[in-house]
């Protein structure tokens, strides 16, 4: 007999009226299941997650033929199986400081440890002193949150500074036969993996002096907001991060009342959904309707284009960049030579002592390909020719990652590893104990050239040091994803960029072999790279922003931090990518977050609910969903076409397809005076050649009572380069520079 497989889906049906009580709810979405599952399968019909605050739905055990039954149903928006989405895995905030000009003073108005920011994650390690609530004061009575216990964690793990935790049971993926195996929930919100606590302390960690890991990044540790409250809702597990999970975070956040909600998580960008299949995305559209602002990571799959994530319009996505600082191991060579590469190794290696030196090719297992052994791919090295070597190996196959190939040639018993990489050495890798360094091509192909050259090579490795104002920074990382987004290209993503290379953060103590130096003890802070850090930068500085304007909207905050972003690096040059070419909005956005000067942007672009049910309209959604994700009677404007997604009220502009053969374009602006009451702002144009850009008017002025005022872009690309032109316009009252940056796609 054909068993059909169940499966866990997750069935969306829009905004909660708020009226209804949860447990009428909650029935009626049984009745539901009850009306489709086969009587003789009752033990599926249950809720595994139910969702009944900001929006409605749940998730349940499903095989296909009842989800598209299902689908068919009055009430239901979308119906999706569950994802298992990614994790995007402190001197930032002074770097950040001293780009602005200003000096950090820790004096917080007020209202600043009132600002809740909830963090969806894998968890907290409370005990860490960044999470020590000194100094706050009491909870705020609007909380609503709970502090769940668990097996290793208490009530008394919450504080002042950790006021909320909850965590959700993990749930096994595939269920067939008529069997349930219900995988053991994490019972706890106690952190498993480090993630979660590393990103909460870069967000809003409180100020802890000598923090260091191993010695490595000396200094004082902070979050961008050292007095705002966290909340902590542990939706990842050793299963993964499941999308349902995290929508119920989601729904449980708004609930309990936070003002901001960072998620350093996201699809893969080979397996993105559409908006109304995302949960993220799904989530995200209720906070905003909350005036709660979420932050995301865009992801980790760069350098190729597309590959953005986490690109609604309602969330703030975010990019990752270098700071002025990096770790560097020196490589000396027999024959006098040295060599820096970069690192984060604890090398017990020295000068007085050096090892033979051979190329992986030299050292291969027989029956290897050349290019296997060059790239030390698992399987490809002889370990009784690399005992006791020093191996060289190339990085020509990025699906082989570092970790990899350090493992590769450890387990061969080789005393160290130089890898050869151009794009990665700018992100130091983290090898423990193991004597590594990373080289650039030309450095590499000096060390291949004197292996060849020399009849018994020798070198060593010594550990990594700190190597304080580096230039230029910030660099575009490599691994940040780029844009433009997969399902529009009218919205320019990711909106902003931020540090996320090398961020020293809090973090669980140590436990693998190999990760402490001999006679150091775990440490509880480390060094981590990704857009996950990025993430919660921008995350502390829109709480900083919230903390003096506590009366601004979202879409102000988040306006106000990407007017005011800086496109320079420490060089004064404009930003550069990993391929030292100068980058272009699709790989930093706006430019490189600026806190400070962000708290006075003059003007900001107010992107209302209304925009973004516009958007869902030229995106080509239903009216009848796009009424139950609003709960009003919403029309949808007479023509709904995707290049009319360009027109909403954003902070950038961008056009999939400006024809060079028809007339121009034109996208109309609005903006909010927040400054002084009487100014007048005028426009500067920054367009490449052969791009025709016009400002109408091209002078605004505010007087008493007048606060909004619109404008229009004009935008003719008869002679300009086929292929996306970039540029800027500026208003500048003498005080202010509000830049509203774009993208143009001329076909």
């Amino acid at each position: 007999m054909f068993f059909e497989s169940w499966q866990h889906y997750v069935v969306y049906m829009g905004s909660s009226s708020g009226g209804e009580a949860p447990g009428i709810a909650e029935s009626d979405h049984l009745q539901l299941l009850s009306s489709i599952i086969p009587s003789h399968e009752s033990e599926r019909i249950s809720l595994i997650h139910h969702y009944s605050h900001a929006f409605k739905g749940f998730s349940a055990m499903l095989t296909e033929n009842e989800a598209s039954v299902l689908a068919g149903h009055d009430g239901i928006v979308s119906i999706f199986r569950d994802p298992i989405l990614q994790l995007h895995t402190t001197r930032s905030w002074d770097f950040l400081e001293a780009a602005s000009g200003m000096q950090y003073t820790h004096k917080h108005p007020p209202m600043s440890s009132d600002v809740i920011i909830g963090m969806i994650d894998t968890g907290i390690w409370p005990e860490s002193p960044s999470f020590n609530d000194d100094g706050i004061g009491e909870i705020p009575s609007r909380w609503k949150g709970v502090c769940m216990e668990g097996y290793d964690f208490k009530k008394s793990n919450c504080n002042r500074k950790l006021i909320g935790a909850r965590y959700y049971g993990s749930i096994q993926r595939t269920y067939s036969n008529n069997k349930t195996h219900m995988a053991k929930p994490d019972d706890s919100p106690r952190d498993f993996d480090g993630h979660g606590t590393h990103t909460t302390s870069i967000a809003a960690g409180a100020k802890v002096a000598n923090a260091s890991y191993h010695d490595l990044a000396g200094g004082t540790a902070r979050g961008g907001s050292p007095s705002s409250r966290i909340a902590i809702y542990k939706a990842c597990t050793l299963d993964g991060c499941s999308g349902s999970t995290i929508l119920k975070a989601i729904d449980d956040a708004i609930k309990d009342g936070v003002d901001i909600i960072s998620i350093s998580i996201g699809m893969s960008s080979l397996f993105q959904s559409d908006y109304l299949n995302d949960p993220i995305a799904i989530g995200s559209f209720h906070a905003q309707q909350m005036d709660i602002m979420v932050v995301c990571s865009g992801g980790n799959d760069g350098p190729d284009l597309y590959t953005i994530v986490n690109s609604a319009p309602w969330i703030f996505t975010v990019a990752a960049s270098s700071i002025d600082r990096d770790f560097q191991s020196s490589v000396l060579l027999g024959n006098g030579k040295t060599f820096q590469g970069s690192a984060i190794s604890f090398s017990n290696l020295n000068r007085s002592r050096y090892y033979p030196l051979a190329f992986g090719e030299d050292v291969a297992a027989k029956f290897t390909p050349i290019s296997e052994s060059r790239n030390c791919y698992p399987g490809s090295l002889d370990t009784q020719k690399v005992a006791g070597k020093i191996v060289v190996c190339t990085d020509n196959d990025l699906n082989i990652p570092r970790q990899i190939k350090k493992l590769v040639v450890e387990d061969a018993r080789a005393k160290g590893l130089i890898l050869v990489s151009e794009d990665e050495k700018i992100v130091p890798f983290d090898s423990g104990t193991f004597p590594f360094a990373e080289v650039g091509n030309l450095s590499g192909l000096q060390i291949i050239k004197y292996i060849n050259g020399t009849k018994n090579p020798t070198a060593t490795i010594l550990p990594a040091r700190d190597v304080p104002r580096y230039r230029p920074a910030p660099t575009v990382a490599y691994f940040s994803s780029r844009g433009p987004g997969q399902y529009t290209e009218n919205i320019l993503k990711p909106d902003i960029m931020a540090p996320g290379v090398t961020i020293l953060a809090a973090m669980i103590p140590e436990k693998e072999a190999g990760s402490v130096p001999v006679g150091n003890k775990p440490s509880g802070y480390a060094i981590k790279s990704g857009t996950s850090m990025a993430c919660p930068h921008v995350t502390g500085a829109a709480a900083f922003i919230k903390s003096f304007h506590h009366r601004w909207s979202t879409s102000m905050i988040k306006s106000a931090l990407m007017t005011t972003a800086t496109i320079y690096d420490n060089t004064g040059k404009p930003l550069q990518n990993s391929s030292h070419h100068f980058a272009n909005p699709h790989e930093v956005g706006v430019g490189e977050i600026n806190p400070h000067k962000a708290l006075n942007p003059g003007l900001v672009f107010e992107t209302t609910t209304e925009d973004y049910l516009q958007f869902l309209c030229y995106y080509g959604y239903s009216e009848k969903n796009i009424r139950s994700m609003s709960k009003t009677n919403f029309n949808c404007p007479r023509i709904n076409i995707d290049r009319l997604i360009s027109s909403i009220n954003y902070p950038s502009i961008s056009i999939s397809n400006l024809d060079r053969h028809k007339p121009a374009q034109t996208i109309k602006r609005t903006v909010t005076n927040v400054g002084c009451p009487n100014s007048t702002y005028i426009s500067r144009v920054h367009a490449p050649v052969g791009l025709e850009v016009k400002v109408f008017p091209n002078k605004i002025a505010f007087i008493e009572g007048l606060t909004r005022v619109s404008f229009k872009v004009l935008f003719d690309g008869k002679e300009a380069a086929i292929g996306y032109n970039f540029g800027s316009v500026t208003w500048f009252d003498g005080r202010h520079s509000v830049r509203l940056s774009f993208a143009v796609n001329v076909e």
